[in-house]
């Protein structure tokens, strides 16, 4: 679908290479320009990084003239390039968004960060934890009787973060075709998991939350939660609407208890959902499984991923794949009833020697693939 898309990337962590990754499973054509000193928390060399799928890996070190000019001279035939630096430190490496404009003025550049590139935090360090509890986003996990649980990186990094620029940098691009005159997009973690919350906030006018933790469809009611079975696994429910709260009150033998009557009484809340766990403790996730899934209840269990990827439903779809001895979520979304092939993982380095012969052969555009 992104074929003939070029995206240069200069390697960080976290959210700015899974964005590269997705562009790449959906079929642009990704450099990563990776240091020539591994980073601390980086993969050996030896070892392929999962989410360096799909690309081609270039060494450089960027402090250096020739880095800088590797750099440069990608950019001048690219549609965008993605960095996640701290605010200003691109700039003083010489590879700006001005400088990088000037040469190629069609050059949409995407800057990843937590905080953004301005305002008073942007200059600290932070990680996915902080950018969403500061946002709001992390504000409704948990219940009062707990500390709130971020849920790993999926909120921030991920759909506050990488899909966030990604939708940035297609717009960009879109526009430069039309204009001709590139952009530079501020994508931060904190803006977008505060813009995923639009859906949340929207639901109060229906009373699904009310502003406090504790109270609130998600972490109160009986009919939206996640119960533990008596192997120790977990299954959710999300019987919200009322046709799937009745088929579940009828899968769990309580039609006729008037206590479970009254759906949205919230004062009855807590006695209720103690009634589910202990309904819900005698009897395995598996015999769960086989009374309330695939059924209107609104169920699902609590897979790991390895799990997941043997569950009859992820294997038909085929949601997860092993490669490079590991296992890796297949791209998505999908086009036209078929996924989009996942490429292979790089090793470090391993298209070096190809580029910059290309690079020094005076064709820039060589560097890339035939569009």
């Amino acid at each position: 679908m992104l074929s003939g898309v070029k995206v240069v990337e200069i390697c960080g962590i976290g959210p700015g290479p899974f964005c590269a990754m997705h562009l790449a499973d959906l079929g642009a054509d990704v450099i990563a320009v990776e240091r020539a000193v591994p980073a601390r928390d980086a993969m050996p060399s030896t070892e392929g990084y999962v989410l360096n799928r799909g690309k081609r890996s270039v060494v450089a070190d960027l402090k250096t003239t020739e880095g800088r000019e590797l750099v440069l001279a990608l950019v001048q035939d690219a549609d965008a390039l993605i960095e996640g630096m701290r605010p200003g430190v691109m700039e003083r490496l010489g590879l700006g968004p001005e400088v990088c404009q000037a040469r190629n003025p069609r050059l949409v550049y995407g800057r990843m960060t937590g905080w953004g590139q301005t305002g008073p935090l942007a200059q600290a360090a932070g990680h996915d934890n902080n950018y969403i509890s500061l946002s709001g986003a992390l504000y409704y996990h948990g219940t009062p009787a707990e500390a709130p649980s971020s849920a790993i990186t999926v909120v921030g990094d991920v759909g506050g973060g990488a899909l966030y620029l990604a939708v940035g940098l297609l717009s960009g691009i879109l526009n430069a075709r039309v204009t001709g005159k590139g952009t530079v997009v501020d994508a931060s973690i904190v803006d977008g998991s505060a813009h995923m919350l639009q859906l949340l906030l929207s639901t109060r006018r229906k009373g699904y939350i009310t502003g406090a933790r504790g109270s609130n469809v998600h972490d109160a009611s009986h009919f939206y939660s996640t119960y533990r079975c008596a192997d120790g696994n977990f299954v959710t429910l999300g019987s919200i609407e009322p046709q799937f709260y009745a088929l579940l009150l009828e899968k769990l033998g309580l039609t006729d208890d008037p206590c479970f009557a009254c759906q949205w009484d919230r004062e009855h809340w807590p006695t209720l959902h103690r009634q589910l766990e202990e309904l819900f403790a005698t009897r395995t996730r598996a015999q769960w499984c086989a009374l309330l899934e695939n059924t209107d209840v609104c169920f699902g269990p609590v897979l790991s991923p390895e799990e997941a990827a043997g569950h009859p439903h992820l294997a038909a779809r085929g949601v997860y794949f092993e490669a490079d001895g590991q296992l890796q979520a297949a791209p998505a979304p999908r086009f036209d009833g078929k996924a989009m092939m996942a490429g292979a993982i790089p090793l470090r380095g391993q298209h070096t020697g190809e580029i910059l012969a290309a690079i020094g052969g005076g064709h820039p555009g060589g560097a890339w693939k035939a569009a």
